[in-house]
């Protein structure tokens, strides 16, 4: 009976702790963003079911901790977001040599923090002229 081909154990790959690290927090904020999704159905069914129950959903979803657990979702969707684009680029083939994954790194982390201060702007000073 022939050996099936068995796939190369890790140490086969040659990557860097940059790409490591960015592969790897981009997996978190994903399982965590699916998590948070958990959130959003429990608002839309009470929603769904009428006054009394979305009153109750509001004074929950209103907690302090529950709004620590919004910014960690904000931060969350905005690395896994721009770790995303920088993924589908390595997609094409673009920007797999070790010094431009190192600089991607970088510019994902880089754009993220860029993205999470525009959100936090928008959020809580431009909000707060409008009304």
């Amino acid at each position: 009976m022939p050996t099936r081909p068995v796939s190369p154990h890790l140490s086969v790959y040659k990557m860097s702790r940059y790409t490591l690290a960015t592969s790897i927090f981009n997996r978190f904020t994903g399982v965590g963003l699916s998590l948070g999704l958990l959130l959003l159905v429990y608002w839309l069914m009470a929603v769904a079911d009428g006054a009394h129950a979305h009153a109750r959903a509001a004074r929950l979803l209103s907690h302090p901790l529950a709004k620590l657990l919004y910014a960690a979702l904000i931060i969350a969707f905005c690395y896994h977001l721009v770790a995303g684009i920088r993924h589908l680029v390595w997609d094409t083939g673009r920007g797999l040599e070790r010094a431009q994954s190192r600089r991607s790194a970088w510019l994902v982390v880089a754009v993220s923090l860029a993205l999470i201060l525009l959100i936090v702007y928008g959020a809580w000073f431009a909000g707060a002229r409008a009304s």
